[in-house]
């Protein structure tokens, strides 16, 4: 049994909790989903509209995703000082107000105001975000892929409530399309927090805290180096696409609904595979899924770059969507495996630091790439990442196979 194993078996350790926690977050996360997926798919279409430069049009979707960064470490940081529940219901109190404000912003045509509205959301994304740690808490380790991947699977249902709900609210408030959407957003927002009363996550004794590892002699073991390395080529990479997707979409002439609905079965196709993927990681092993799940995010781009159809961008996006979920639910398991109980706040917040901070480097870039070199290069970028990544991943494989062959 390795070092960072054996004192996780003497912790508190309770799977029927877990599973209790991980149904209750996965209806959180269906509610919570419709967050980003509300954001992603009006974002960059008000943010063209209002921007003074069209170049602009994704910065509040990057405005978001630099809240999800800079939102990781403070969410970290209440989990430890005031528990797990407190710091997931503080997050969904910006999840209301990012809605609010998105609906003042689209009253108003305050791009600014747009602007603070998705970086609200940012911060209500930080907290959802971890909803697959909090899950993980109290799991054995071999059954934390999968609660994992149980409440990532809520993200099936986020899938349909998001972009129904832009279609069928966008035009409510003539002229101002989706003014209402964004109020459904802050409804939705408001339920979250009410289902959130119902996770319990024992508190980690003082004690435990004081016998913590320093953070950097976690960070820089070789497999939370190459989770990270797995979790900013799915999780950026994947960001980078479904931000600009839209945009790309109705600029090759295909209408609102088309990237929608685009949109929808990306989403649908990022959850759905929750339901069996943590088994598949306990039956096959994290590394070959995480791969697999790289992969599968290159043919995407490949598909991206054959053609400019509803069809290419649908199955590209769909593709994008299935090998997220393996690559980052797999570079989710292998931080689990980084750190004991009293070190899983730290580790688990720096992990999404790093990720959501490449995420707002990608998300930004987007936009830039879109306007001055399309979709094309867009999808050329996909390649060195997944590459690096996938790189990391067999040397830290054969790392492995060499450790236990000793």
């Amino acid at each position: 049994m390795s070092a960072v194993a054996e004192p996780i078996a003497h912790a508190h350790i309770d799977d029927n909790l877990a599973r209790r926690n991980a149904m209750v977050l996965a209806v959180g996360q269906a509610l919570a989903g419709g967050n980003n997926t509300v954001i992603v798919s009006t974002a960059s279409i008000v943010g063209a509209v209002l921007a003074p430069d069209k170049g602009l049009a994704t910065l509040p979707i990057t405005a978001m995703v630099l809240g999800m960064w800079l939102g990781t470490l403070p969410i970290g940081w209440l989990a430890r000082r005031f528990g797990r529940r407190f710091a997931l219901q503080s997050g969904s109190a910006f999840g209301i107000l990012s809605g609010l404000i998105s609906y003042a912003a689209v009253m108003n045509g305050q791009f600014w105001l747009l602007l603070i509205g998705t970086f609200c959301g940012g911060l209500y994304a930080a907290a959802h975000n971890s909803y697959r740690f909090a899950a993980a808490d109290t799991a054995s380790e071999a059954y934390r892929p999968k609660v994992v991947s149980w409440v990532l699977a809520g993200g099936v249902f986020a899938a349909v409530i998001g972009p129904q709900l832009v279609i069928f609210t966008k035009d409510l408030l003539p002229p101002y399309m989706f003014a209402a959407s964004y109020l459904g957003q802050s409804a939705c927002a408001l339920i979250a927090a009410l289902v959130l009363i119902f996770v319990k996550v024992p508190p980690i004794p003082a004690t435990r805290i004081e016998q913590a590892r320093p953070l950097a002699t976690i960070v820089r073991t070789p497999r939370f180096v190459v989770a990270v390395a797995c979790g900013v080529a799915s999780y950026a990479m994947m960001n980078m696409l479904m931000t600009s997707a839209p945009l790309a979409m109705i600029g090759c002439g295909h209408s609102v609904t088309d990237a929608m609905l685009g949109i929808q079965w990306h989403v649908l196709a990022m959850y759905a595979p929750s339901f069996v993927t943590g088994s598949l990681i306990v039956r096959f092993g994290v590394e070959r899924i995480t791969g697999i799940g790289l992969g599968l995010i290159a043919i995407a781009a490949v598909v991206g770059i054959a053609g400019i159809s509803v069809a290419h961008f649908w199955s590209g996006l769909v593709l994008l969507g299935l090998g997220w979920n393996l690559a980052f639910i797999g570079a989710t398991t292998m931080v689990t495996q980084c750190h004991r109980s009293e070190e899983r706040n730290k580790v688990q917040a720096f992990n999404d630091f790093l990720i959501f901070g490449s995420m707002a480097l990608a998300s930004f870039s987007s936009g830039q790439l879109l306007e001055y070199f399309g979709w094309t290069t867009i999808n050329e970028v996909i390649f060195p990442t997944v590459l690096v990544a996938g790189a990391l991943l067999v040397w830290l494989s054969l790392r492995k196979r060499a450790a236990a062959a000793v």
